[in-house]
C-alpha cells in the first residue's frame, strides 16, 4: 500500500520545506495535502496507488513529497475534472452490480454485508447471475476439466504462487469446455459454476506440493459437516472419503469448506469454515477494481469467461491489488512474535514504509468488509489472539493516523488465526472475486463490442524522424543464438511485432 507516515507532521511544521517550483524540491505532508486541495489521509491513498511518492523527513518529522510530482499530479487532476469523465474509461462504465455509498456497499441494492451474512457464498455468486435467490446451491466440478486443471497445476513449480497455479488452472478448465465461447447468459453462467469449483479443487491440500493427490483431512467426518452459512439450506455430506475433491471435503459440499484444507492443516471447525465463507460473499466484488476493469476489457473484446477470468487473475497478482492481504498477515505474525503491536508499527514508520491493511480511499469511515469479518472472528476462541493484534495495530496508528482498518487487516487475522500461509489471503480473494468478474462479464457481452478502446495522448517526439542508426550486434546474441520469425532478435533492446 504505501508510505503512512504521511501523517506523521506535527502542527507547527506544517510549512513546505522548499518552495514548489523550485527544482528538486520538497513539501511537507501537509503542504501537499493543501497545493492538492485533499486530506492528509488521501495523499496516503494517492502514495498506495502509484500515483505519488514519499520520502522520510532527515529531521525525523514525517514524510515528505518531491514538489514536482505534486504538481504534475494537481494538472492531471484539473484535466480530468475538465473532461467530466475522469479521464479514464472506466468512469464511462455504467453497471448495476455493486454501490459503494459512504461506509456501506450494496450488491444490486441489496446490503451486502447483510447478504453475506446470511447467505453461502455460493448462493450469492448465484444471485449475482441470475437475480434468483437459490438458498443451498452448490457448485461442482467437472471430472474432464478438473482433472486437467490438476494435471496443469502438477506441472507447475513446487514454490509457485497461488496466482499462478489459478491461472494454469483456468487455462486447463477452458481447454476441456466447448462450448467456452458462447457468450449467451446460460452458457456463461454454466461456465462460471463449473469453473469456480474447478480452481478449488485443483490447488493442492496444504502441506502438498502441487499435483499431488490429497489423501484426507483429518475432521473431514461428522464434525465437518453442515458448515454452510445460515440460508444455505443444506449441510455438507460428512465424508470420510477423499471424493472428488481429492480431500475429506465432498464435491457437494460447500466452496468454503473444500477450500479449507487447501489453505490450512489446521482441522475444519465449522465455526471457522463458516467465517471463511462469509469472507468469500463479502469479496464477491467490489465495483471497478483494477482486476474487474481488466475482466470487462478482456469481455468487451468478446473473450471467453475463462479468459476473463485469467485476465482478472493476472492483475490481481501485482503488490497493489490482491497482495496487500499477505503483506497485514506478515504484520500481525510479527506483532504477536514480538508482543507489541506499537514497536511493529514504529518500525514500519521509521523505514518510511507503510503500516498494512489500514485505510481504504474509497470509505471516509470503516470499511464494512472488515467489520463484518472481525465480528465474525470475534465469536471464534481461536482468533482472539489474532483479533487482539488487529485491534492493537488500529490502535497504535490511531494516535496519529486517522485511518481505520480495511478488509486486508481482516483477511491478514482470519489467515493468521487459523494457521494459514501469506498467500492464502490472495487466494481467498481471487477465488472470491471470480464470481464479481464473471458477473461484470456478463454486463460487458450485453455492451457494443470493443467500445473499451480509449486512444492514447501521444507524448513521444513529432514526426517524421529520421531511422534510427543500428548498433552492432554483442558477440553471442547474433541470429545464431536465438532468433525470431521475421527477422526479430531476442535479447536486450530487442523489439517484437505487437
Amino acid at each position: 500500500m504505501t508510505d503512512q507516515a504521511d501523517q506523521a507532521d506535527h502542527p507547527g511544521h506544517a510549512t513546505a520545506a522548499r518552495e514548489s517550483g523550485e527544482p528538486g524540491g520538497r513539501l511537507t505532508t501537509r503542504a501537499a495535502a493543501e497545493r492538492l486541495g485533499v486530506k492528509p489521509a488521501t495523499l496516503y491513498a494517492y502514495v498506495s496507488r502509484g500515483l505519488l511518492t514519499s520520502r522520510r523527513d532527515p529531521g525525523g518529522r514525517g514524510s515528505t513529497f518531491d514538489a514536482a510530482e505534486v504538481e504534475a499530479l494537481l494538472r492531471r487532476n484539473r484535466r480530468s475534472a475538465d473532461s467530466g469523465d475522469g479521464g479514464d474509461p472506466s468512469q464511462r462504465i455504467r453497471t448495476g452490480i455493486t454501490l459503494i455509498d459512504k461506509d456501506r456497499y450494496f450488491f444490486r441494492g441489496v446490503d451486502a454485508t447483510e447478504l453475506a451474512r446470511h447467505h453461502s457464498y455460493e448462493t450469492v455468486a448465484d444471485w449475482l447471475w441470475t437475480g434468483t435467490l437459490r438458498p443451498g446451491i452448490r457448485f461442482t466440478a467437472p471430472p474432464r476439466a478438473l482433472a486437467a486443471a490438476r494435471r496443469a497445476v502438477a506441472a507447475m513449480p513446487g514454490d509457485s504462487g497461488s496466482a499462478d497455479l489459478l491461472r494454469v488452472a483456468a487455462v486447463a478448465a477452458a481447454v476441456t469446455d466447448p462450448v467456452r465461447f458462447d457468450l449467451g447468459q446460460e452458457s456463461v453462467i454454466g461456465s462460471a459454476r463449473m469453473l469456480i469449483p474447478t480452481l478449488v479443487d485443483a490447488l493442492p491440500v496444504r502441506g502438498e506440493q502441487p499435483g499431488t493427490k490429497g489423501s484426507g483431512t483429518k475432521g473431514s467426518g461428522a464434525d465437518a459437516s453442515g458448515t454452510g452459512t445460515s440460508g444455505t439450506g443444506t449441510s455438507g455430506t460428512g465424508a470420510s472419503g477423499t471424493g472428488a475433491s481429492g480431500t475429506g471435503a465432498s464435491d457437494t459440499e460447500p466452496i468454503a469448506r473444500r477450500l479449507w484444507c487447501r489453505l490450512t492443516p489446521a482441522d475444519p471447525d465449522p465455526a471457522a469454515v463458516r467465517v471463511l465463507d462469509l469472507t468469500l460473499a463479502l469479496l464477491v466484488d467490489h465495483d471497478l477494481a483494477a482486476s474487474t476493469l481488466a475482466a470487462r476489457v478482456a469481455a468487451s473484446a468478446r473473450a471467453h469467461p475463462y479468459a476473463v477470468v485469467s485476465a482478472g487473475l493476472g492483475v490481481l497478482d501485482g503488490p497493489l491489488h490482491g497482495a496487500a492481504g499477505s503483506l497485514a498477515h506478515r504484520m500481525l505474525t510479527e506483532v504477536l512474535e514480538r508482543g507489541s503491536a506499537a514497536a511493529v508499527v514504529a518500525d514500519h514508520l521509521r523505514a518510511g514504509r507503510p503500516v498494512p491493511g489500514l485505510g481504504h480511499r474509497l470509505y471516509p469511515g470503516r470499511d464494512p468488509r472488515a467489520e463484518a469479518v472481525f465480528a465474525a472472528l470475534e465469536t471464534v476462541p481461536a482468533a482472539r489472539a489474532a483479533m487482539a493484534a488487529a485491534r492493537e495495530v488500529e490502535a497504535a496508528t490511531a494516535r496519529q493516523l486517522d485511518l481505520n482498518a480495511n478488509v486486508d487487516l481482516a483477511l491478514g487475522a482470519l489467515t493468521v488465526a487459523f494457521g494459514m500461509a501469506p498467500e492464502a489471503c490472495e487466494t481467498v480473494f481471487a477465488v472470491a472475486r471470480t464470481a464479481g468478474w464473471i458477473a461484470h462479464a456478463l454486463e460487458e457481452y450485453e455492451e457494443q463490442p470493443l467500445r473499451m478502446r480509449p486512444s492514447g495522448r501521444y507524448t513521444g517526439p513529432r514526426p517524421p524522424l529520421p531511422l534510427p542508426v543500428p548498433v552492432p550486434v554483442p558477440e553471442g546474441q547474433g541470429p545464431s543464438s536465438g532468433s525470431c520469425p521475421g527477422g526479430f532478435r531476442k535479447g536486450p533492446g530487442s523489439v517484437y511485432r505487437s
